[in-house]
């Protein structure tokens, strides 16, 4: 991980740790390129953890959005799973 993705997590721990108690509900929202195995690969990053999950494909038809909202125990959590879900091929955090 390069130096500035992981200030970006630094900070985005501190913020959540000083804007919210914990357990909490977070909403991740994820675009992914249109593709059955890569939305799956971000679902199944979220599997039996009690996540909803809605997706929605773009207007051309080449993207699928993804909000998956779902408790989690701390800043840490959320965070971690954000880079559980950044080694999937063409995903963009929102």
């Amino acid at each position: 991980m390069d130096k500035k993705t992981e200030e970006f997590y630094v900070r985005l721990k501190e913020e959540l740790s000083s804007t919210s108690e914990w357990p909490s509900e977070y909403l991740y929202k994820f675009i992914v390129p249109t593709d059955p195995k890569k939305v799956e690969e971000v679902e199944n990053a979220f599997d039996n953890i009690g996540a909803v999950i809605n997706t929605h494909q773009s207007k051309t038809g080449k993207y699928t959005s993804l909000s998956i909202n779902v408790t989690m125990q701390s800043p840490a959590d959320v965070v971690e799973k954000y880079i559980e879900v950044s080694n999937i091929e063409g995903i963009i955090s929102l």
